[in-house]
């Protein structure tokens, strides 16, 4: 359970549709160590921080496991690590064993799981095509997001330990499944907790709450 690769990149103008867009989606390994921030990794950048960045949503972090996956369903497009706009590529933890709130320690910083990862259009341009957003949404592969409880550095090779786990064990796949389930027939008692994990940020707990009336 391990990071395999460190990723940054600072925002830069793609073409879209209607004109330039400025997009920090694009990422390249690096190597050696790295600073951990309360806001990002050094070196790297959001676009658009009404939506991107900002403390929950620091770093993020996508499983390595994934990348057969996607390279069966997309073949003949290039994924190396860093394809999905990840800062961390790690190694031995998935979505439905990594629970929002969950605490783990990587290098010398330590980080809380927040939430998983809701795509925008700027995955589309990453891939060049338009079917890419729905098709992550629903293959219940996320990644995560972290907050920075403590700064540090990192780097491609370090550890990823769980130092401790939410109380309220819901998932990352679990947020996932509440928030696709428009017609609220999953389970109340999950919907209930979820509005009690405290590192899940407000606007998620808001969702949640209405949902349950």
């Amino acid at each position: 359970m391990r990071v395999i690769s460190v990723n940054v990149g600072l925002p830069r103008p793609v073409r879209g549709k209607d004109g330039l867009v400025m997009t920090g989606i694009f990422k390249e390994p690096v190597a050696g160590r790295i600073r951990m921030r309360r806001l990002n990794l050094a070196g790297d950048g959001q676009a658009d921080l009404s939506v991107h960045g900002g403390p929950d949503k620091a770093v993020y972090a996508y499983p390595s496991e994934h990348y057969p996956f996607w390279r069966n369903e997309l073949p003949g497009q290039p994924l190396d690590w860093a394809a999905f706009g990840e800062n961390l590529t790690t190694e031995g933890w998935w979505e439905d064993e990594v629970h929002v709130g969950d605490r783990f320690r990587i290098g010398t910083a330590e980080v809380v799981v927040t939430q998983p990862r809701m795509p925008c259009f700027k995955l589309a341009l990453r891939f060049g095509r338009d079917d890419i957003v729905a098709r992550f949404l629903e293959s219940g592969r996320p990644g995560f997001y972290f907050r920075v409880f403590q700064e540090g550095e990192v780097e491609a090779g370090d550890p990823m330990e769980r130092i401790s786990e939410d109380p309220h064990r819901v998932s990352v796949v679990d947020l996932v499944r509440l928030y696709l389930d428009k017609r609220g027939t999953m389970d109340r008692g999950l919907r209930e907790r979820a509005t009690q994990v405290e590192a899940l940020p407000e606007a998620w707990r808001d969702h949640f709450r209405r949902r349950l009336g």
